[in-house]
């Protein structure tokens, strides 16, 4: 029996998981301008996962990767969140 389907079905709502508030906080304090580097670290992840050996690491980097590159039209999505009022506006982050 193998257990790398369940482990790999896990570590993706983990991840997806995660970046929910990453994505939350990084909008907060950096506003959309911080788009690039979900962009970097999504190429980066999936890169990775080409050249990792392992079939669950690489399955969880490629997840990651998609996951950076998804939160990149999350990052724009959460500002129109915080201009209708459903989060909460940093205010220290002076609106351009």
């Amino acid at each position: 029996m193998t257990y790398q389907g369940l482990l790999i079905g896990l570590g993706t709502f983990l991840i997806i998981g995660v970046f929910h508030p990453i994505v939350i906080k990084a909008q907060y304090y950096f506003g959309t301008g911080c788009w690039w580097v979900f962009l970097l670290a999504g190429i980066a992840a999936v890169a990775g996962s080409l050249f990792v050996g392992n079939l669950l690491a690489s399955a969880l980097l490629g997840v990651t990767g998609f996951s950076c590159f998804w939160s990149i039209l999350e990052v724009f999505q959460q500002e129109k969140r915080v201009e209708r009022g459903w989060f909460p506006r940093n205010p220290k982050r002076v609106k351009k």
